[in-house]
Formats: C-alpha cells, structure tokens, sequence
C-alpha cells in the first residue's frame, strides 16, 4: 500500500492539489490523506472548498510521499508553527517529500530542501533562493528524494514523474525538465 499524504491549507491553489490527486488516485494500491488540522472543509483561493479526510492527529506516523501544494495561502503558513512542524516531522520520515508550485517554500520553510535542488513558480524562484535552496527554474526537478514542481500545470507532469519513480522504484539522483 502507498501512502500518500496531501496537506491541505486556506488559499492554496486549488490545481496545485487536485492535478497531482487525479494521477495519484490511480496509482495501483493506493491510499490518499487530505491532510487539515480539523475535517472542516478547506477553502482554496479561488473559492473551491475541499473536504479533508484525516487530521494532523489521526494521519498515518509515515508516508510514502509527502505533497505540499502551493498558492497564496503560504503567506500564512511561514507563520503557522503548528503547521511546520507537522510537515518537518512527516516529511523526515517520507520515503519522498514533495511539492508543486510555491509548496517548496513551505518545505524549505521546515528545513527539508536543505542541501537540495529544487523549483517553484517561476515568480517565487527568488524567494526560494532566500531559504539558501539552489533552485532551477524548471517544470520539475529531482534530487534524490525531493521532487518539486514549477507552476500550476507542472503539478501534472511531477505527478507523472513520481508515478514513474514508483514504476521503476529508483529515483535519478539528480534530473530536471
């Protein structure tokens, strides 16, 4: 069974989310956590709401991967240390720790880049750097176990890409496209 956490917060970008869930969904003997810290549904920036379906408290101890959506709710969540925490506890653990669009930057925020390439939105690339990530302005890029992927409608081709991994179960230690 693949574990595969999805954390979910206020204002992340809806696309983030549900292009990665949509191949993840498919992946043979796999169980999917939209992860909140309560099961109140969770509004994206554009007004979609998706409904979690576990908690920080009731969630798996390990994942086989670790997601983290971007968008303009990140703000908020560099400041939430109940939130970062959980992620940096969770994505220690990962087999893979992962993200799309500015999902990075929360990464980075709970030192779990550290020591990795990685990308972003092309428009947050900057911000990344300050976190002292080296950073590739690419769609999606691999080191070893981190993947990350660029904007929005990259969050598809990571997904394709992590479905890979899975497929021939060794990740290229360091790739980017």
């Amino acid at each position: 069974m693949i574990k595969i956490g999805m954390m979910l917060f206020e204002d992340m970008t809806q696309l983030d989310l549900t292009g990665p869930f949509e191949i993840f969904s498919r992946f043979p003997e796999s169980q999917l956590y939209l992860i909140s810290k309560s099961l109140n549904p969770v509004r994206s920036d554009r007004g979609l709401t998706i409904l979690p379906n576990t908690t920080f408290e009731n969630c798996p101890e390990e994942f086989d991967v670790l997601f983290v959506p971007g968008g303009p709710g990140i703000s908020l969540l560099l400041e939430d240390t109940g939130y970062l925490n959980f992620v940096s506890l969770k994505g220690n653990k990962a087999r893979y720790v992962t993200s799309v669009c500015t999902g990075s930057i929360v990464l980075a925020a709970c030192g779990l880049l550290k020591g990795y390439r990685a990308t972003t939105h092309w428009l947050s690339i900057d911000l990344l750097k300050r976190f002292g990530i080296e950073t590739k302005n690419e769609r999606v890029v691999i080191d070893r176990n981190r993947i990350t992927g660029g904007g929005v409608t990259s969050g598809i081709d990571f997904a394709f890409v992590l479905a890979l991994c899975f497929l021939v179960n060794n990740v290229p230690r360091k790739y980017s496209f």
